[in-house]
């Protein structure tokens, strides 16, 4: 008698040990989506900024050739249409994520300095009401406040990966130029910088599919493994 209800107590205590793993497998495998999913949203809503921002410069940037054109004068088409060496690159370069989202920010980082350039060349030649001088603060306002959402995105990413030094070292602007020169300079670098943020708004769209579905992944495979 007193066999059998050991063998009874016994079988009972397993099957409630295995209830309890089980049920605690389950909630394992719940924990484990919800914090995947928590981390995908947050990548995402974080890229979805960066991209609504990217745009609006995207759309401002037109509207500044617009009015930079209108204000030099006769000869603006003729002024946009020279080529000129010494400025910002607008294609991302980079193999994998991470230089290619460095390489962004970077970019934006040499554009500023040339925004700044421009402005100083510009507030020689335009009246201090001109729309031009406001449109170029807003527009570089604009461009600092992406590389700093490109920069925290890069950082919540690659907490362990420092932000690269720009290849070339410091930006180099150009020696000093005549009016004429000054005035295809300018509508070099706005032109570029438009054609830059067409290549961010479409990289961005790309590392969404990328970055933050490989993010999920990783972090479903960690949480598997603790």
């Amino acid at each position: 008698m007193n066999g059998h209800v050991k063998r009874m107590s016994f079988q009972q205590f397993m099957e409630l040990t295995t209830t309890l793993l089980s049920l605690l497998l389950v909630m394992a495998v719940d924990s484990t989506r919800t914090v995947a999913a928590s981390s995908s949203q947050e990548c995402g809503n974080s890229l979805q900024q960066t991209l609504k921002l990217t745009r609006l410069a995207q759309k401002e940037s037109v509207l500044l050739i617009k009015t930079y054109k209108a204000a030099q004068g006769e000869m603006s088409e003729l002024f946009c249409k020279v080529s000129v060496n010494n400025v910002p690159d607008p294609n991302i370069s980079g193999l994998e994520p991470s230089e290619r989202i460095a390489s962004i920010y970077t970019h934006l980082q040499s554009f500023m300095a040339h925004f700044k350039r421009v402005y100083e060349q510009q507030t020689d030649l335009q009246l201090p009401t001109s729309p031009l001088l406001g449109e170029l603060t807003v527009v570089s306002a604009r461009s600092r406040g992406l590389a700093n959402l490109i920069n925290s995105f890069y950082q919540s990413l690659f907490p362990n990966l420092p932000m690269p030094e720009p290849a070339g070292g410091p930006t180099m602007l150009p020696p000093p130029q005549n009016v004429f020169q000054q005035k295809v300079y300018g509508c070099a670098v706005l032109k570029n910088y438009k054609e830059f943020l067409s290549n961010v708004s479409r990289e961005l769209r790309t590392l969404k599919g990328k970055v933050c579905r490989r993010r999920i992944e990783s972090n479903t495979f960690l949480l598997r493994m603790t």
